[in-house]
């Protein structure tokens, strides 16, 4: 199994399972102590999770205290309910942990609109009484990184606090600066499942979530795990370790296995990402059938959170795609421990599946007799005409029957070559076939198999362009 869902969870690293174990242990070791017992054995687990918080303070700016949680959604709610300020507005893109926080807490919370890319305007308007901002640092389904500096600042300006969801981001880029109240979760940099934190920067009152035993400086009641915090410290020191060499693996994988899939449409930005998030769309893809195909690959159709809802993610409907482009789309991530020929080997497996479903990439290249050349990628059963079209080319209309634009001009992609009789075998008798199947218009395209472009080079005759124009 090649694993790509490194957004819903990462490996738990080698090393903060070793530092987990001896909390772990049974009653020789005493390593199962309450670490808030006064006690011997509860002081050494009490100082295990004060190290461990330490470590874990690494990853947030300093000038704040890290508030040990079950996880990233726990802090999240401790952030917008103890916050205590009900005029909010939140980015349309926020994980549900967010949203649906901010809706039960403030239903008129605004929601801003994102750009194509995913990204929230940093100069958006805002309300002047605006008690709180949540905007995420890097976005869990596209992987898009959001200008949380210029946002935060003007929330401090106008005296509002910035809560940053920082799952995705902790441990891979600098801490988000100046906001008030951070959350991360461990399992989302190696660390272990079923604890996370909420960094509160000093002189931020919050009131507490849970009633109980106050145990988490008076805002979160219940025993803490020393083999969970302690596990969380070692990830997020090792995350801060390499977070410049795992940086460039992740991008090097990123361009490996975007090269490895032409044809397919980024779902996000290109540049103002993290590259262990490859989100990719393919028009017509049918994802469930997909992900049957390919069953050695552990990937995702969007969020773990929401992927067996059955409903379009709202992440890819607020960048402005229709339901049937969301339900279209994959995303495949990956990091630390993923290797070059993993991404190679899920490509191909991701490839031969959309070959069956008639979704194979071909690039086809229009060229006119005065040498405009316009390159765009079909599939095979494209209509040559409306790729034509699509691509800029000025053949609309029906050219007063000159073009024939009621013929199915189908593109057959070179990969297809490979499924046929063993008779066609050379670039001749695949020449003769492309020209059965393509069923030039009687102005006749000329269709030539460039493997320099990795597909069939159309030349369309100079009589018709001028037509069009004329």
């Amino acid at each position: 199994m090649i694993y790509l869902d490194y957004q819903a969870t990462t490996p738990l690293a080698p090393e903060a399972r070793e530092t987990m174990l001896p909390w772990l242990s049974g009653p020789e070791a005493m390593g199962f102590a309450n670490p808030h017992s006064p006690h011997r054995p509860g002081r050494a687990a009490a100082a295990a999770v004060e190290v461990a918080r330490e470590q874990v303070a690494g990853l947030f700016p300093p000038g704040g205290r890290v508030i040990f949680t079950s996880g990233a959604t726990e802090a999240l709610n401790l952030a917008i309910f103890g916050s205590d300020t009900k005029i909010m507005t939140v980015s349309a893109v926020e994980h549900a942990a967010v949203l649906d926080t901010a809706e039960e807490w403030d239903p008129c919370a605004v929601v801003l609109p994102v750009d194509g890319e995913g990204m929230v305007d940093p100069d958006v308007p805002l309300r002047d009484d605006l008690g709180l901002i949540a905007v995420m640092q890097v976005n869990n389904e596209i992987g898009t990184i959001q200008p949380i500096a210029a946002l935060a600042r003007r929330a401090r300006a106008m005296g509002a606090l910035f809560v940053c969801d920082a799952v995705q981001g902790a441990g891979k880029l600098a801490p988000p600066a100046d906001t008030d109240l951070i959350a991360v979760s461990a399992h989302k940099i190696y660390g272990p499942k079923g604890i996370g934190a909420l960094w509160v920067r000093d002189g931020i009152e919050l009131r507490p979530a849970t009633r109980g035993g106050g145990q988490e400086q008076g805002l979160r009641s219940g025993t803490l795990s020393p083999a969970l915090c302690a596990g969380f410290g070692a990830a997020a020191a090792l995350a801060l370790k390499l977070r410049t060499s795992e940086a460039q693996h992740v991008e090097n994988l990123w361009e490996t296995l975007r090269a490895a899939l032409p044809g397919w449409t980024l779902n996000g930005s290109a540049i103002a990402r993290w590259k262990g998030n490859l989100n990719l769309r393919r028009d017509g893809l049918d994802v469930a059938r997909l992900m049957s195909d390919c069953r050695e690959l552990a990937f995702s159709a969007g969020s773990a959170c929401a992927s067996g809802s059955g409903r379009p993610s709202h992440v890819l409907r607020a960048i402005g795609l229709s339901d049937a482009q969301a339900k279209s789309s994959i995303r495949l991530g990956f990091g630390r421990y993923t290797t070059l020929a993993e991404v190679q080997d899920a490509a191909a497996m991701i490839r031969d599946a959309a070959a069956s479903q008639g979704l194979v990439s071909v690039t086809v290249t229009f060229v006119t007799e005065k040498g405009e050349r316009v390159s765009a990628s079909a599939k095979a059963g494209d209509r040559l005409l409306e790729v034509g079209q699509a691509a800029g080319m000025p053949l609309e209309g029906t050219c007063e029957g000159q073009m024939a634009c009621s013929t199915c001009h189908v593109i057959v992609a070179p990969e297809w070559f490979d499924r046929l009789p063993p008779a066609v075998d050379d670039e001749e008798d695949m020449l003769d076939l492309a020209a059965q199947v393509t069923r030039t218009s009687r102005l006749s395209c000329q269709i030539v198999l460039n493997p320099a472009l990795d597909g069939l080079e159309v030349r369309i005759p100079g009589e018709a362009v001028d037509m069009q124009r004329r």
